[in-house]
């Protein structure tokens, strides 16, 4: 994760430039709270929403490779209008080896 992706998630809306790629390059360019303006994050701030997002991203990475091997849901439901058992039975079988080949850590609630 960056700093970009953890600005918009703290400040969505606001307006920032940043040189380079670390918090000493951001220069806020909001207006003052009083005029409607966001605050800068801090330092501080920004840091820890890098750690979250970046943890997140990473507690849901079996999300993103089940949904990339997930059999068509038009299979199930082409089974379902003709009323075939077994294709139906198929694609959950599927739909369990994938679940079973990416399991949703422990760490997630």
């Amino acid at each position: 994760m960056d700093i970009t992706r953890a600005l918009e998630s703290l400040r969505p809306g606001s307006r920032w430039a940043l040189n380079g790629d670390d918090y000493e390059g951001l220069q806020w360019m909001e207006p003052p709270l009083w005029e409607g303006g966001q605050k800068k994050p801090t330092k501080a701030e920004v840091e820890a929403e890098v750690t979250r997002l970046q943890k997140e991203w990473e507690d849901t990475e079996y999300q993103r490779l089940r949904a990339l091997e997930y059999p068509d849901f038009k299979e199930y439901l082409d089974g379902i209008v003709k009323g075939d058992t077994e294709q139906i039975q198929a694609y959950i079988d599927a739909c369990l080896a994938v679940k079973a080949k990416y399991p949703k850590p422990e760490s997630v609630e």
